[in-house]
């Protein structure tokens, strides 16, 4: 006798399926075309991304430059503390193949790159290999005027030197905010003064275009670890005053009412400049990492602001050796790069550190390798897919960050 067949419901089945990898749902588009279309359905999508997120689902990329190409590509880490963060797998970026780009934040499982030297920009999802390249500024750069020199100058360089990535909850739209640098000499002078000028530009995915906003009084100092950009409001640490009389100021932007505003850091964060203090984002809050600019063994302070409130979360005693932090990884392990530019990880459960296995000695630039944590998502861009076999140009069986 033939048993009856048992079907489970199809709202049961999609809800089971949302909590799949995106790898695996990737492959499972080819099973039928009401999968391939309901995994493309904003609600699905949400769903997805919000079990990663629920259960802290991070992903690690360390951005770093080929020694023997100058190229930059990411080294993919396993997410499991026991496999030691080990590298899974090496993939460099087709779309910025003669470039050095940057990450400028992650939202919702997309990164953005930018070249801080050329008008070239990208939104990538890591997870589905979708990139997106962002159409050149056609803002016009302004007319220099030096007084003094009583003659208008020539536009000798644009920087492309801050931005931040998010996403404007208002009008469903992903926006990427730059702040540009003009600068201006007078070419008839056999060694010109430089003189500057400041833009900011947004862009928005939505529209597909650049526009100019009014540029801020102050202007992003130092870099962020990772991410700049929490719930609608993107971050960058700035400050105001001379030298010994520093004073740290955090700048911001709402990504839905395109405004700027200005935040104090309070004094015991840190003071400058016998302090470093790097923005991030730590569990969902914005954060800072305080460290001395001085000093044989480094200590680190993690303060974290909830509602206008910091408060300290942790203490890391003289650690010898570690020049900076890179980020944070899931529990609260923390990335640090030694003397040597190695990567180290700080065990926030155990309080040891660990040398990981990721071999730097070949890469160039070493001192820019940086950490950016995303969480796997569908989210589409409205971009080229890449051919993920292609590009993964070296894949380790454990650790082979630097073979070829």
């Amino acid at each position: 006798m033939q048993r009856p067949r048992f079907e489970l419901p199809e709202a049961l089945v999609m809800e089971i399926l949302s909590k799949l990898p995106v790898k695996s749902l990737t492959r499972f588009n080819c099973v039928c075309k009401y999968w391939c279309s309901s995994f493309q359905t904003p609600h699905f999508i949400s769903n997805n991304y919000h079990n990663n997120l629920e259960n802290n689902n991070l992903n690690l990329l360390l951005s770093r430059c080929d020694g023997n190409t100058f190229q930059r590509y990411f080294s993919q880490l396993s997410n499991e503390k026991y496999q030691n963060y080990i590298v899974k797998q090496n993939i460099h970026l087709p779309f910025f193949r003669n470039d050095l780009p940057y990450v400028y934040g992650a939202c919702h499982g997309l990164l953005c790159l930018l070249d801080p030297l050329k008008d070239k920009a990208a939104i990538w999802n890591p997870s589905t290999r979708e990139f997106k390249i962002l159409p050149p500024s056609s803002i016009q750069r302004p007319p220099y005027f030096s007084p003094f020199e009583e003659t208008y100058l020539t536009l000798d360089d644009v920087d492309f030197d801050h931005a931040a990535f998010g996403f404007d909850s208002k009008t469903d739209d992903y926006k990427v905010i730059r702040f540009v640098t003009l600068t201006f000499v007078n070419s008839e002078e056999q060694y010109p003064h430089p003189h500057f000028m400041y833009q900011v530009e947004l862009y928005s995915l939505r529209s597909n275009s650049w526009q100019e906003i009014p540029c801020p009084d102050y202007k992003p100092t130092g870099t962020t670890l990772g991410n700049n950009y929490v719930d609608g409001i993107c971050y960058w640490k700035t400050e105001t005053g001379a030298y010994l009389d520093f004073r740290g100021l955090i700048l911001s932007f709402d990504m839905g009412n395109e405004k700027f505003s200005i935040l104090p850091i309070p004094e015991f964060v840190g003071s400058f400049p016998e302090y470093f203090v790097n923005l991030l984002v730590f569990n969902g809050s914005l954060g800072a990492i305080v460290y001395p600019t001085e000093g044989i063994d480094t200590s680190f302070d993690l303060w974290v602001t909830s509602e206008g409130v910091w408060t300290k979360q942790f203490n890391i005693k003289s650690i010898s050796g570690v020049v900076r932090p890179l980020g944070f990884g899931k529990n609260g392990d923390l990335f640090l790069r030694d003397t040597n530019d190695e990567v180290l990880l700080f065990d926030a459960s155990t309080q040891e550190l660990k040398e990981l296995q990721i071999n730097t000695y070949l890469d160039h630039f070493r001192f820019t390798i940086s950490l950016h944590a995303y969480l796997e998502s569908l989210v589409r861009i409205n971009g080229i897919q890449e051919n993920i076999e292609k590009h993964v140009i070296r894949q380790p069986a454990r650790d082979a960050s630097n073979e070829y």
